[in-house]
């Protein structure tokens, strides 16, 4: 009968399918599992063609194109730079695997085109005496476009306070303190304060708190240009801020998009009323250039500033309140602060460029260019020998069959993420800030997607390119990006590094990190020479402008520490990620510049960089070679190359301060630093263990998911110090070792603040009361990293 042909027919095909899962079973070689497949690990020759292809006249051209024109945020032209990323990163010959430009509507605030923000002397009988300049003398032609925007103070309320002028030095609170007690009355004043000391938006609240109405902010020469500020002695003939220069920026207190705090600016997220944001500045604020500055505080009249206040104006600087009556106005004569700032909703993109990792645990996925495992028996492809090959699911592969039966039904992806960031958007021109640094990226990543379009190379973990928008407004794109991935950047990256500015100056590396970076870059550095004559690396060259004496490791490099000056903050600060900031900068011996003179002004210019910072664009292209060389450890590396020894330096240097600074006073309290004590040296034997174990693993063949555990604790380290309220007065700052510190003790930032607020008041107030939680906080932060470096099994 029909049906029983049909039996037969199955049954046979059944023993026959079911001889092929038995012999494929046992055709498969017993070395043939996960565990001892030879690991993909950095690759020497490619680092070394890395090095060699990155190009300093390809950077050259790129930051020429880059900063043509100005872009501001949310600009017609930020938005073709836009374009041009994803051009370039969706290139068949050099491009990335995937690139997109997710956009966030966010809160952004620009001067009005209609009226312009103006300063005015006003005499007795209101006429205008003096008015300063509304934009920046046009030296080179490209200071006067159209799209060239005014100088402002982002986020600055509109109004027109108008009032007797005071010099309030750099608007501190002690500064605004010492005014009061020259006997100055501040109510309805405008008060002239000078760039530096406290943030921007400090500035005005001090101000605002003694009843100032305004304020202006200038730069002051003996600041950032070595005292020079005559027109022959500056731009365009030499490095030095003209004196009609005035720094823009943001006057914002916090950093992401003010009106989603915590939550990513899309069209789901809740929104806050106006009414409800804080942080703005709370009075009409306006830079100005020092040219306009020396006009005004020249003829200050009252009391002589004290010598620390002192500047580089050509003249005795007086704190007022008022104009002298033998100066250049009346003696009654006020200033006007007239802003017309409003804010406006945007749609501002980052522009994320990806790479996809071959595998993180240890072997290569289907169709890495670097097959490590041994051929399947059925259909000859590279596979992971755990689950079935997805590419090719049929049955006529018995390896494959027999393993969908075994005992790991899991696949294991490339779930690992190496982040490089530098933002787009300038407030002018930008060529150092921030297009020296967007130059770099583009040439890094034309080089890292040529190997990938050829085949030559795929790294183990994905790498991630982010080109962030609306940086310079305070840090929006990176901010809104770690809000909406919060979970999965948390549980997946490895690291993020920042390249802002790469160039300041041509003298040497700077980098800011987490202590667990350090050992990268310097094995990076080491290998790479050094621009200039003499034939030292890049990390001999370093060790000669900044150096420290480490009980380790003798004479090294300093790392400085990550504030919130770009956007690696939050990924150290909210996502407790290991943090890079990379740039060549400028020898602090021959200058007393606190930045480079040009910066956020008109005239930072490609012709400025090409000029005067970095002829030949050596120094870009060793950014470019430091960097690469970090990401491709970073990515390819089978252990992580992130040593989380080098914290216990860190952490023994707070505790010694703590106990050099504070001991005496916490005993006074009956405070006991005991526990942070024991809990430092418990991190200090856990974290030598763990380096011992990494060092027996790496001197045999270790079973990958083995390697995979090990760095995940290597990774996951930096997170246990995060605690969401330690602070509950900071927005996003959650890191206990790194959050803002205010107190003067170089110790944890929690204890030091805390000490600082109790110091003068009774024993057994809520501020000791304080003292002795912060003093908790660290110690089971301390515990909780020294756990999680414990073996896993160990509880």
């Amino acid at each position: 009968m029909q049906w029983t042909k049909v039996l037969g027919l199955g049954l046979g095909a059944a023993a026959f399918l079911g001889l092929g899962i038995i012999l494929g079973h046992f055709a498969i070689p017993k070395e043939a599992t996960p565990s001892v497949s030879a690991p993909q690990d950095l690759d020497l020759q490619i680092l070394e063609t890395v090095m060699g292809q990155l190009n300093a006249s390809r950077i050259r051209e790129d930051l020429r194109e880059l900063s043509r024109e100005p872009h501001l945020a949310t600009s017609p032209r930020d938005e073709d730079l836009v374009q041009l990323l994803l051009q370039r990163w969706r290139d068949p010959e050099s491009g990335l695997d995937s690139a997109e430009a997710p956009k966030y509507e966010v809160l952004l605030s620009f001067p009005s085109q209609e009226q312009p923000n103006l300063v005015h002397v006003v005499g007795p009988t209101g006429d205008i005496i003096y008015s300063c300049r509304q934009t920046e003398e046009n030296l080179t032609g490209e200071q006067g476009g159209p799209d060239v925007v005014q100088p402002y103070a982002a986020y600055a309320p509109p109004g027109a306070p108008q009032g007797l002028l005071v010099y309030a030095n750099r608007g501190s609170e002690e500064d605004f303190k010492e005014l009061q007690t020259q006997g100055i009355k501040l109510e309805g004043t405008i008060a002239l304060t000078r760039y530096g000391g406290v943030g921007r938006v400090a500035k005005a609240v001090n101000a605002a708190k003694h009843g100032v109405a305004g304020v202006l902010v200038y730069t002051d020469p003996a600041d950032i240009n070595d005292g020079l500020s005559s027109p022959s002695e500056t731009f365009p003939n030499s490095w030095y801020l003209p004196p009609s220069g005035v720094e823009r920026g943001s006057y914002y207190e916090y950093f992401g998009d003010p009106l989603t705090p915590y939550l990513p600016a899309i069209p789901s997220s809740f929104r806050l009323g106006l009414a409800n944001v804080s942080g703005f500045p709370p009075i009409p604020t306006q830079p100005i250039g020092f040219q306009d500055a020396r006009d005004l505080l020249c003829n200050l009249n009252g009391t002589l500033a004290p010598a620390t206040w002192q500047g580089a104006l050509g003249c005795s600087y007086r704190l007022g309140p008022g104009f002298r009556p033998d100066g250049d106005f009346p003696a009654d004569s006020q200033v006007n602060v007239s802003v017309h700032n409003r804010l406006e909703l945007r749609n501002s993109s980052n522009v994320l460029g990806i790479i996809r990792g071959a595998v993180e645990p240890g072997e290569p996925s289907c169709h890495s260019p670097r097959p490590r495992l041994l051929l399947c028996s059925g259909c000859h492809c590279h596979c992971i020998l755990i689950q079935p090959c997805p590419h090719h699911p049929h049955p006529s592969c018995p390896a494959h069959l027999s393993l969908f039966s075994g005992s790991l039904p899991f696949f294991l992806w490339p779930d690992r993420y190496v982040l490089y960031g530098n933002h787009r958007d300038s407030w002018v021109h930008g060529a150092v800030d921030p297009s020296s640094g967007t130059a770099v990226l583009l040439e890094l990543s034309r080089v890292l997607g040529t190997l990938l379009k050829k085949g030559t190379w795929r790294p183990r973990r994905s790498i991630v390119f982010a080109s962030w928008g609306a940086e310079e407004f305070g840090l929006i794109g990176s901010t809104e990006f770690t809000e909406e991935f919060f979970n999965k950047l948390q549980e997946r990256t490895v690291a993020y590094i920042n390249v802002d500015i790469s160039v300041f100056a041509n003298a040497t590396l700077r980098v800011q990190g987490t202590p667990p970076v350090q050992s990268v870059v310097f094995s990076a550095t080491k290998e790479i020479r050094s621009p200039g004559p003499g034939d030292l690396s890049i990390y001999d060259n370093w060790i000669r402008y900044f150096n420290r004496s480490s009980p380790v490791y003798g004479l090294v490099p300093s790392l400085g520490s990550l504030g919130a000056g770009s956007d690696y903050a939050p990924f150290i600060h909210f996502l407790g990620i290991s943090s890079m900031d990379l740039a060549y900068t400028y020898d602090r011996s021959k200058t007393s510049a606190r930045i480079y003179p040009t910066y956020h002004t008109a005239f930072d210019t490609f012709d400025y960089v090409d000029k005067f910072l970095d002829p030949g664009f050596s120094s870009h292209q060793a950014v470019a070679q430091t960097a690469g060389s970090v990401i491709l450890r970073l990515s390819d590396s089978f252990f992580l190359p992130l040593n989380i020894s080098d914290y216990s330096e860190t952490l023994h240097n707070f505790l010694q301060a703590a106990q050099q600074d504070l001991g005496a006073l916490l005993e006074q309290h009956s405070i006991s630093l005991g526990p942070l004590v024991t809990a430092v040296e418990k991190f200090d034997a856990e974290a030598a263990a763990l380096g011992g174990r990494i060092s027996t693993l790496q001197k045999g063949s270790p079973d990958p998911l083995q390697v995979r555990m090990l760095n995940d604790q290597l990774m996951l380290l930096e997170r246990t110090f995060l605690n969401p309220r330690a602070f509950p007065e900071e927005r996003y700052y959650s890191h206990v070792l790194w959050a803002p510190r205010t107190g003067s003790v170089a110790t944890f930032p929690g204890l030091s603040n805390a000490c600082s607020r109790a110091r003068d008041t009774a024993p057994g107030s809520e501020a000791w009361a304080e003292v002795q939680r912060q003093l908790s906080i660290v110690v089971m932060a301390l515990e909780g990293a020294a756990a999680t470096l414990r073996p896993v099994a160990d509880l």
